[in-house]
């Protein structure tokens, strides 16, 4: 079954190349922006109660895809999986951003680790909760998070 991924926006930096950028978000201090594509701008409802957001973004300037990579940490080869690498099949990437504030339809962010360009194929809010045990805002969650536990899966999302 094939898979279809429209990109909902792109982001601005000031990285025109990977040369030289950040590896992680968590350890970049630059600011930038996503840009999110007019039609997508009721998604952004909400969304300013988060101070994170995660982004899935298209590595769009990789041009190969490995299995085995040597890891900017490391030595030592590692199989894709296991790393944060760009070669990956699908070429997806994750990173958690700061979000500073929404104006129309951009959102600005920190912690960027992305180039200039880069196609956000989706944006999430980040939920310590969730997604780990880290200090931060959660929005519209606040207040609901004992459900979670309970809660299962019904038709709303199909």
């Amino acid at each position: 079954m094939p898979i279809s991924i429209e990109p909902v926006g792109v982001i601005r930096s000031e990285y025109a190349s990977p040369d030289g950028m950040p590896i992680q978000a968590a350890h970049s201090v630059s600011l930038g922006s996503v840009e999110i594509y007019p039609r997508y701008i009721d998604g952004l409802r909400d969304l300013e109660g988060f101070d994170h957001l995660i982004l899935l973004y298209q590595f769009h300037l990789t041009n190969k895809e490995l299995l085995r990579v040597t890891p900017f940490l490391d030595n030592v080869q590692r199989g894709v999986f296991a790393t944060r690498a760009p070669t990956r099949p699908n070429r997806i990437g994750l990173s958690v951003v700061r979000l500073f504030g929404i104006a129309g339809t951009t959102l600005e962010i920190g912690n960027v680790d992305m180039v200039s360009g880069t196609p956000v194929i989706d944006i999430k809010p980040y939920v310590p909760a969730f997604d780990s045990p880290a200090p931060g805002r959660i929005g519209w969650f606040e207040g609901r998070l004992d459900k979670a536990a309970t809660m299962r899966a019904d038709d709303r999302m199909r």
